[in-house]
């Protein structure tokens, strides 16, 4: 009859395997402990990196001062207006036209200008520079400069010859219709054919004032 088994001795890893397990219990503990100062030092770390990384914000810069440098500019252009209706008003030709921002005028060189007026009435003008305001109220035609109305009739049914005026300068104004000159100009008016050293004619009334050295070749009625 076999007697009980005697117990072997335990080795030394079972024996000391408790201690063993408790060993990273309380590591952790002691790292749990600083992990939330570790936290805060890598979000900081973060945030520097960020801030570093981000760029700057544009400062903002002075309204620069306005100059008579163009700021925009066409080439070999041709520019048509139309009314509500769809009726053409007007139509611009030129080889460049500038836009100066300081006096908000258009400066175009070798401009064609035609212009549809009430009943029909068609007048063109052209010049080796034409300076025009930005409500395109007022129009300073310089080098060669020649506007014409074409025969036609007025709105109260009247007719109106061929007019003509020619000069270095002329200086036209569309509200109310006016044409100024400090130069030598020619005015033809239908058969008739005026000289002077100067002119201001108002074209709503019709009414012409020469001044100067006046020439004049009138055609008999």
């Amino acid at each position: 009859m076999n007697g009980p088994t005697p117990l072997q001795p335990l080795s030394p890893a079972a024996a000391g395997g408790r201690s063993v397990t408790r060993r990273p219990r309380r590591l952790w503990d002691q790292v749990s402990i600083y992990l939330p100062v570790l936290l805060m030092g890598l979000i900081a770390l973060a945030s520097y990196w960020l801030l570093r990384a981000t760029p700057e914000a544009a400062l903002p810069t002075p309204d620069r001062p306005v100059t008579h440098e163009p700021d925009y500019f066409m080439r070999r252009f041709s520019v048509k207006v139309f009314d509500a209706d769809g009726v053409l008003k007007s139509e611009i030709h030129g080889a460049e036209a500038r836009h100066h921002p300081d006096t908000d005028t258009v400066e175009i060189d070798q401009a064609r200008i035609r212009s549809l007026q009430a009943g029909g009435l068609l007048t063109t003008a052209t010049a080796q520079r034409v300076i025009s305001n930005g409500a395109q109220t007022e129009f300073v035609l310089e080098g060669d400069a020649v506007v014409v109305r074409e025969a036609g009739r007025n709105a109260d049914g009247s007719v109106l010859p061929r007019l003509e005026f020619r000069g270095e300068l002329l200086h036209v104004f569309t509200q109310p219709q006016r044409l100024l000159s400090d130069r030598p100009v020619t005015v033809v008016r239908g058969n008739d054919r005026i000289n002077a050293d100067s002119l201001d004619y108002q074209g709503d009334d019709r009414v012409a004032l020469f001044k100067g050295r006046v020439k004049a070749w009138l055609s008999p009625r």
